[in-house]
């Protein structure tokens, strides 16, 4: 019987991992977090938001592993990436897989310590938060939740087909060809939302329904679409939609429709609160440097100016050492590189 098992159980992992035992599958939800794991032990695993369930789990800490397991999927923040792959390393099984669902570009470096023919990356397309120990709110609707799937050189269909039915007992999991572009995809989002919403304080909706941040949020989105291209990356559809086609521009015009079109094509997601801003209010690290920052390592590298990306990092970096407070009035620190 194979075995299997979330690495990194916060928010999404204690949500998936409630949908997999819902649904008829074992996995086992490992976190570091006591606390947590006690709450999910003793009341299940509690989903609010919009849904509301609770769901019998087990529920481990990382000290508490034994044997191996045929996949993990892992969750963790990537600033711990290089300790963590290398520890679960000697869980995984002869042909096991570790499926990558973190932000950013994770995949290559979880592939240097374990194999490629051991790393697959997979894209979350909904986002949740955790409200108390053992409570996870989902705040993406229940018809928007689905999974884009790839997989490194070297990964069996055997192997890709057995974490393709384990995540569809939550969701569609499409597989993704072009999943390096499928990432990109993620990391606009991330990086204009996640990163915009985490300066501002708010969630996703407080960045693509506000005058002020959506003039910023369009200018974000362009530049991660010139950065990713001048990398070689071909955007992948988000959810059956080409964001490129929809929010890319040149001109007034253009630039005037992609940003009428930002509070309809994240209407659904508009509640999600960014991971980093969580990680902030928890007095955590959180991973700016994985999200914006890869748009701003490649922008240097591919000669793209990237200075609203810039700006969003700096202004998150000070954030985080108590310099600044994550507040709307934090928009106004872009009013120089907005222009007209």
């Amino acid at each position: 019987m194979k075995r299997y098992a979330i690495y990194g159980a916060g928010s999404l992992g204690t949500i998936l991992g409630a949908y997999i035992t819902k649904n008829g599958g074992q996995i086992d939800l490992i976190n570091r977090n006591i606390a947590h794991v006690e709450a999910l032990r003793e009341k299940g695993a509690r989903i609010t938001g919009t849904v509301e369930m609770t769901v019998p789990v087990t529920a481990i800490t990382p000290d508490e592993m034994e044997g191996k397991y045929d996949v993990i999927i892992l969750l963790t923040k990537q600033l711990h990436n290089a300790e963590v792959v290398t520890f679960l390393k000697d869980y995984l099984t002869d042909d096991g897989v570790i499926v990558t669902l973190q932000n950013g570009l994770p995949e290559p470096g979880i592939a240097a310590i374990v194999g490629p023919e051991h790393t697959m990356g997979c894209v979350v397309e909904w986002g949740a938060t955790l409200a108390a120990p053992g409570v996870c709110t989902l705040t993406s609707e229940p018809d928007s939740l689905s999974f884009h799937m790839g997989k490194m050189k070297g990964i069996t269909d055997e192997q890709f087909n057995t974490v393709k039915e384990l995540l569809e007992l939550m969701c569609p999991v499409h597989e993704e060809k072009n999943i390096i572009g499928a990432r990109w995809s993620k990391l606009l989002i991330n990086a204009t939302f996640s990163g915009l919403g985490t300066v501002v304080g708010g969630v996703f909706g407080d960045v693509s329904e506000n005058k002020d941040a959506k003039k910023v949020a369009v200018r974000c989105m362009k530049e991660c679409i010139d950065v990713g291209h001048a990398a070689g990356a071909v955007f992948a559809p988000v959810q059956g939609k080409d964001i490129v086609k929809l929010f890319y521009y040149k001109g007034k015009a253009k630039r005037a429709f992609a940003t009428f079109l930002l509070p309809i094509a994240m209407k659904k997601h508009r509640d999600i609160e960014p991971s980093m801003l969580q990680d902030l209010k928890n007095s955590k690290p959180c991973e700016v440097d994985a999200i914006n920052g890869v748009v701003c390592y490649f922008g240097r590298k591919c000669g793209v100016a990237t200075p609203i990306n810039d700006r969003i990092v700096a202004i998150i970096k000070r954030i985080q050492a108590g310099e600044l407070q994550a507040s709307p009035e934090n928009i106004r620190y872009f009013d120089e590189l907005v222009g007209d």
